[in-house]
C-alpha cells in the first residue's frame, strides 16, 4: 500500500492540509497519474481527490 502526506499549498482545503492518504492504483498496482503530475489518492475520511504528485510526501513504514 502507498500511504503519503498531501502537504497542500494556499489554495488546498484547510481540511486537507497535512492528512494521510492513499494512492488509488490501477489493475496492475500502479499509481494513477495524470499527464500534468496530478494523482488520484484516497483521504482516511474516505474522500477521493485528484491532487498536485509534488505535494505527496511518502510516509515511511
Amino acid at each position: 500500500m502507498k500511504r503519503y502526506t498531501y502537504v497542500g499549498d494556499r489554495m488546498t482545503d484547510p481540511e486537507l492540509k497535512g492528512q494521510l492518504c492513499t494512492a488509488v492504483l490501477q489493475d496492475n498496482d500502479k499509481c494513477i497519474r495524470g499527464r500534468n503530475g496530478s494523482m488520484l489518492v484516497q483521504f482516511d475520511s474516505g474522500r477521493v481527490a485528484t491532487v498536485i504528485g509534488r505535494l505527496l510526501r511518502k510516509v515511511d513504514k
